[in-house]
């Protein structure tokens, strides 16, 4: 599956921004489907993901203010990020991922198909 990712851009602390991850392919529902972020320096961590049942998982640092979410028939995931910090800031990257479970949602190894990328900052 290819993925395009979008809706990165710059906003204050304690704002919101909604990123979007169009996908192609009819399978798209079949799909564990997830957002990444990276900072500079950084290591690649998950920060949502979406299995094709609707479970999610959340990493400790924005769960309560970040929601992801999947739309099958427009073949697209959200990614609503509210209350904003500046170390949210970073390249978010969606990926999507079939037949994977537990911890394997967590691992960056676990996904097959990554987009490009959209850049988040976030200013103090």
């Amino acid at each position: 599956v290819q993925l395009q990712a979008s809706g990165g851009g710059l906003v204050q602390a304690g704002g919101f921004r909604r990123l979007s991850c169009a996908a192609s392919g009819r399978t798209f529902s079949t799909y564990v489907m997830a957002w990444f972020r990276q900072a500079p320096g950084k290591q690649r961590e998950l920060v949502a993901a979406i299995t094709s049942a609707g479970i999610t998982n959340y990493a400790v640092s924005v769960k309560d203010r970040f929601t992801i979410s999947r739309d099958n028939p427009k073949n697209t995931v959200y990614l609503q990020m509210n209350s904003l910090k500046p170390e949210d800031t970073a390249v978010y990257y969606c990926a999507a991922a079939r037949n994977i479970g537990g911890l394997g949602i967590f691992r960056s190894g676990s996904y097959s198909d990554w987009g490009q990328g959209t850049q988040v900052t976030v200013s103090s």
